[in-house]
């Protein structure tokens, strides 16, 4: 058996929760106060997901780079080949928040949006 601590961060309570697993499956949940928390316990201890949030480059803009979020969790064993991925985009304003930058980014089925708008800095003719 094997046992995983973690403080629940779905509200300020921040449950101490102790996860109890056997060959890999979790057998007990210990600690929680509401569902989310038990919830939480369960997805963080098996497969940690997380929001990630970062910049691209973006040309034709006063900006040097645009802010971009995942629409939804990915998988935390993801996010180093996301951020090289991340970094090998460019994109070309204008760009209005929420634009697709990546659609099915790494193939999760979560999105890669703008988080902000950005003006084009020239006309293009």
């Amino acid at each position: 058996m094997e046992t995983k601590k973690l403080v629940c961060v779905n509200c300020p309570k921040g449950c101490n929760i102790t996860v109890t697993l056997e060959l890999g499956k979790i057998v007990d949940i210990q600690g929680y106060t509401c569902d989310k928390g038990k919830k939480y316990a369960a997805q963080e201890t098996i497969c940690p997901m997380r929001v990630l949030t970062s910049t691209v480059k973006v040309e034709n803009a006063s900006l040097r780079v645009l802010p971009v979020i995942t629409e939804a969790e990915i998988p935390l064993n993801l996010c180093d080949q996301a951020m090289e991925q991340i970094r090998r985009l460019n994109v070309k304003a204008p760009i209005t928040v929420n634009d697709i930058i990546v659609k099915d980014f790494l193939g999760t089925g979560v999105n890669l949006i703008a988080s902000r708008s950005v003006k084009a800095s020239k006309i293009e003719s």
